[in-house]
């Protein structure tokens, strides 16, 4: 007589590593135009299609060194960010697991995690409210999937569950990258039971900084619900919010920010940035990118649409505009005027602020944006930045650390010479008014 014999299961470090599985998602979208992630675990015609972002693009800390006060008083010209390979054909919907962690199953991967049975059969449900603290985020989850990885995890000892692998990812690291919802949500409950919930990776990502990396916003809901470490940072002192920002994730962003008042908007990374700071830098390297490319790349167009609004996102839940970072000590105003970012100028001094002078003066190391909009020699739009600044209180008379005035600053030639006599009018112009004010008190 034939017996059917289960396979044999193998240890969970053997799975991919969550290091292969993102690598394959930013080789993957670097080649595609627009990257699509599909619902998995629910039916087809519930799936919701979501761009991921450019993910070749710097992270926070490492974008930094570019962002050194002393680069923007340089007298180099000008010249915008190349980029190359940033579109092609998007890559068609239906793939078995979401776009970029399509990796093959061998026999110890079927036995943790079963081939789905979409039969008529199957149920799709949302989580109860027993299985979560609160609603989940925007997919529906599988309930008979999540309870096949619950009857596999629980006949898993607690070395398998806990155990991580060379890179230090657990099962629950690996779930997440792949962007299996249901087995991550019942690892990560076993894990929440276990103390370990938080356990880091080589690099210091947590499961939910993993899922953040990975633009998975259901997955990033389900483990807050759990109890996941909200202001866990990796190992550049970055948190979920920071690495949201900076690539420029609005879902992900919005389910972080639905948690205040537990995200600290002020944290600040290893290299003295907020997370406020990271979105306004992504948001200038995209524009900047998009600005060599001649305005035409649509994929382009639509990051630096999300990178925009995730800095609209952090204002409104309360960043602080004024914030310094703390190497050079600049705002996001001096972040964007260096960088040529007329956009992001433009949204920033729309905002109402009271004391709006104070702010377009504020000093980083001695320079106020004016000193630096004056640095941008060979930018086609330093003369808008200049009357912008201008426009909201700029005051051309404030002196760097060096003595020197805005218009010391600007390059030779004639046109330097007339951005000289459009500092030196404005400069006039506001000292007859400042002694009109005081003949009137």
């Amino acid at each position: 007589m034939h017996f059917h014999k289960e396979p044999e299961e193998k240890p969970c470090c053997t799975l991919p590593t969550v290091k292969k599985l993102l690598e394959q998602k930013r080789k993957r979208e670097t080649l595609s135009g627009f990257t699509y992630a599909t619902n998995t675990t629910g039916p087809t015609d519930q799936n919701m299609v979501n761009p991921f972002p450019l993910s070749e693009q710097p992270t926070c800390s490492g974008a930094t060194s570019s962002y050194h006060y002393m680069d923007a008083l340089s007298s180099e010209q000008w010249a915008p960010m190349q980029e190359s390979a940033l579109s092609c054909d998007p890559i068609p919907l239906g793939s078995s697991c979401p776009v970029g962690y399509d990796v093959p199953m061998d026999a110890k991967q079927e036995f943790l995690m079963p081939a789905e049975d979409h039969s008529a059969n199957n149920t799709w449900l949302p989580l109860e409210p027993s299985q979560a603290s609160q609603p989940n985020f925007g997919m529906w989850m599988d309930y008979s999937t999540l309870e096949k990885a619950r009857m596999v995890l629980r006949k898993m000892d607690y070395s398998r569950i806990t155990g991580q692998d060379e890179d230090g990812d657990t099962i629950l690291h690996i779930y997440t990258a792949k962007g299996l919802r249901e087995w991550a949500f019942a690892a990560a409950e076993k894990l929440k039971d276990l103390g370990k919930l938080d356990a880091k990776e080589h690099k210091g990502k947590t499961a939910l900084l993993v899922a953040v990396t990975a633009d998975q916003p259901d997955i990033v809901q389900d483990l807050l619900s759990l109890g996941a470490d909200i202001n866990a940072c990796d190992i550049k002192g970055q948190s979920a919010l920071h690495l949201a920002a900076n690539d420029g994730l609005p879902r992900i962003m919005q389910v972080i920010l639905s948690n205040r008042p537990a995200v600290n908007l002020e944290t600040k990374d290893f290299e003295g940035m907020t997370p406020l700071h990271c979105a306004a830098i992504s948001h200038s390297v995209t524009t900047k990118a998009l600005f060599a490319c001649g305005m035409m790349d649509a994929k382009l167009q639509a990051d630096a649409v999300q990178k925009l609004s995730c800095v609209e996102m952090l204002l409104n839940a309360g960043a602080l505009l004024f914030s310094q970072e703390i190497k050079s000590s600049m705002t996001v105003l001096h972040l964007a005027v260096k960088e040529g970012n007329i956009n992001l100028l433009h949204y920033l001094l729309s905002i109402p602020v009271h004391n709006v002078k104070d702010f377009v003066n504020m000093k980083a190391h001695g320079h106020t944006a004016l000193h630096m909009a004056a640095c941008l020699h060979g930018n086609p739009q330093q003369e808008e930045i200049l009357r912008l600044l201008l426009s909201r209180g700029a005051d051309p008379s404030i002196r760097n650390l060096e003595n020197g005035l805005p218009a010391h600053l600007l390059q030779a030639g004639p046109q330097g010479e007339q951005l000289k006599h459009l500092l030196k009018k404005w400069s006039a112009s506001t000292r007859r008014h400042s002694v009109a004010m005081q003949k009137q008190v």
